[in-house]
């Protein structure tokens, strides 16, 4: 089975685009979450170029569920002299409380002229913009301690921009989720689809499940095994991402009548199982 090439541009992101390109004026720094299951597939470009000059905060969020060998070179590599990056969850609350802090050190020149002026008390104001269904809505929650934002585990719920007070001295502009018109690398593509980004009922999603298969078998062969009950796993070459698929579906017993394997209901199971965690820490993408 061909794999498909995966687009999703629908046209309230080129709303947000516009939205968030003018509204940085308004704000003192950009809080940037990427999902810490795919670091650089995650990272939105048209962010990092309408936001140069911004004193950003990357949030590797859902980082419970990324492989911790992998988010911490990624913390390195996406830091810089005007970028922090750090890793949190906000189902658990790991990591929030160090926002607030990585943000003050971040903006520390521009708190330092508002003491001079008399304004020590102004809260910073902050942007939080990532691609959908990455925890933005979750974390303002997380941080206001009450939910002051929309929350569904699917994108595009949060539809327009919204301002919300918190009590850790930050106003938060909370951004609808937004990817871009085309990605070059079709990895990047299958990487959002697998991980919720893009929505579930514009995709084959047998077509993502076998490459979830591809990235499983490469880079966690083990894991794999042990929950689908393998005892061995076979090479690419002896068994394709389809044929493995088809096998993991036979495994759990998910067939029709004749014994086919149902591969959609298979195909669904694994896409669950990942995104719930059951199968492993996991992270797609590769420093």
């Amino acid at each position: 089975m061909p794999s498909q090439t995966i687009q999703w541009f629908p046209g309230h992101m080129a709303k947000t685009r516009r939205l968030i390109s003018e509204n940085l004026k308004n704000v003192d720094a950009v809080i940037e979450l990427l999902d810490a299951r795919i670091p650089f597939s995650s990272q939105n470009p048209e962010i990092k170029r309408l936001c140069a000059g911004k004193p950003r905060l990357i949030l590797l969020n859902k980082a419970s569920l990324a492989d911790p060998a992998v988010t911490a070179p990624a913390i390195r590599k996406l830091s810089d002299d005007t970028t922090r990056c750090l890793e949190t969850d906000c189902i658990s609350g790991a990591g929030i409380p160090g926002i607030a802090p990585a943000l003050r050190e971040l903006c520390r020149e521009k708190l330092e002229r508002y003491e001079s002026k008399g304004m020590g008390g102004r809260s910073l104001k902050a942007m939080v913009v990532g691609i959908p269904n990455v925890g933005k809505s979750s974390l303002i929650n997380r941080i206001c301690g009450n939910r002051k934002a929309k929350v569904e585990n699917r994108p595009g719920v949060t539809l327009n921009k919204q301002w919300v007070s918190t009590d850790i001295g930050i106003l938060l502009m909370d951004m609808p989720g937004v990817l871009w018109p085309k990605f070059d690398d079709p990895t990047v593509g299958e990487n959002l689809a697998i991980t919720g980004a893009i929505k579930d009922d514009i995709l084959d999603v047998e077509s993502v499940a076998m490459a979830l298969c591809g990235c499983l078998r490469t880079f966690y062969p083990a894991m794999l095994c042990e929950r689908y009950k393998l005892s061995e796993l076979p090479t690419p070459e002896e068994l394709g991402n389809y044929e493995l698929m088809c096998l993991i579906g036979r495994k759990r017993g998910f067939l029709v009548s004749g014994g086919e394997v149902n591969t959609e209901r298979t195909a669904n199971m694994l896409l669950d199982e990942f995104r719930a965690g059951k199968i492993g820490r996991i992270t797609l993408d590769r420093v």
